[in-house]
């Protein structure tokens, strides 16, 4: 390692020191993240069943919410657990190809999904604004997704370069030495400080602000056309009907886009702080403050399934017919571990199928 990516390691890890969390602060944030991580593994996963078992919903906007979710999943598996305990441990113990993984996949996960956004916005653009013009297929929409991956694995290929374990900052530990003898911790050590702050803030210019921007415009020129639209409407149902129901998809739509962005933004803030002036989060304050923004960004993963629960009928039928189709089948495997000379009934199993209605965004 040259001198300069020295002085980069021994900057990051000066001013660590050891934070042991109180009982009830280990409660609260054990909790926390459970669930946010059970809301999100689960609501997710269900949304993706959903879309992938009614073939009547996967249009092209039900497929970029799928990918969402799909991310979502991934932030779950991948990033909760590991942060959760490192941040109560405060010493790393996944072994270094963990210490890369984990955090390249929660940067690749928070492209796809910023990204899918994106998608989504130009493909309610093309639908309200310029009905006459492209149409986006679901073909396209799988080979956005392909891209959306393709770009997401190279923009985040530095933090699985970079991240490594370390035992330096225990070296000269005063306090709880016998604690963390022998332990690591998982940092990012780059060639050089100024690499690492370019790095830094070209991820919150392509990762977070200009894709938000540039989805912004689309929901303003698609609130914009549908004002004008209103007052066009002629009084016919139907034409009142679409008008509406095209607004419900949008708030939707800009709600997600909305929240992802505001969960999201306090981590970004919190990277930036430390990286350009390293000193205004020192000590245990550094592990709060991380702690904090961590878990607000983490409640995007649940912001999918909240939405659509709440903002989509069609979605709450879907969840429910979901849920009584796994207890039918839970209750054919009653029935069939059931002797059947026990049984005296005429009602076939047959008739436990449940009639799925048809669903669209």
């Amino acid at each position: 390692m040259d001198p300069s990516a020295a002085n980069s390691s021994k900057l990051q890890l000066s001013h660590f020191e050891s934070c042991l969390p109180s009982i009830p602060a280990i409660f609260l944030l054990i909790t926390a993240y459970a669930v946010v991580m059970l809301v999100g593994l689960l609501g997710n996963l269900c949304l993706i069943i959903i879309i992938r078992k009614q073939k009547e919903s996967q249009n092209v906007t039900n497929i970029l919410i799928a990918n969402l979710s799909l991310s979502d999943i991934f932030v779950c598996v991948m990033c909760i657990p590991f942060t959760v305990a490192y941040t109560l441990m405060d010493y790393w113990v996944f072994g270094e190809a963990m210490c890369k993984i984990s955090n390249f996949v929660q940067s690749m996960s928070v492209t796809a999904s910023t990204f899918s956004l994106v998608l989504i916005a130009v493909e309610r653009y093309q639908l309200i604004v310029n009905p006459r013009g492209w149409k986006p297929r679901i073909s396209h929409a799988f080979w956005g997704i392909i891209f959306i991956w393709a770009f997401s694995i190279v923009l985040s290929t530095p933090f699985f370069l970079f991240h490594q374990v370390t035992d330096e900052p225990f070296r000269n530990l005063s306090s709880h030495s016998d604690i963390y003898m022998n332990k690591v911790v998982c940092v990012e050590v780059w060639p050089s400080l100024e690499e690492r702050r370019s790095f830094t803030t070209t991820m919150l210019v392509f990762q977070y602000f200009l894709p938000l921007v540039f989805i912004f415009i689309c929901y303003m020129k698609i609130f914009v056309c549908l004002q004008k639209r209103k007052g066009k409407v002629d009084k016919i149902r139907e034409n009142e009907v679409r008008l509406n129901e095209s607004k419900r998809i949008n708030i939707m739509l800009i709600s997600i886009v909305a929240t992802f962005g505001a969960c999201w933004l306090p981590l970004y803030i919190f990277n930036i702080v430390f990286d350009w002036n390293h000193e205004a989060l020192i000590n245990c304050h550094h592990n709060v403050v991380f702690t904090l923004c961590h878990l607000v960004a983490m409640i995007s993963t649940c912001v999918n399934p909240i939405f659509y629960g709440f903002l989509n009928k069609n979605f709450q039928k879907d969840l429910a017919s979901l849920f009584h189709n796994f207890k039918c089948y839970e209750s054919q495997g009653l029935f069939e571990n059931i002797a059947l000379s026990t049984l005296n009934t005429d009602v076939s199993k047959g008739s436990f199928k449940l009639n799925n209605m048809p669903s669209n965004i």
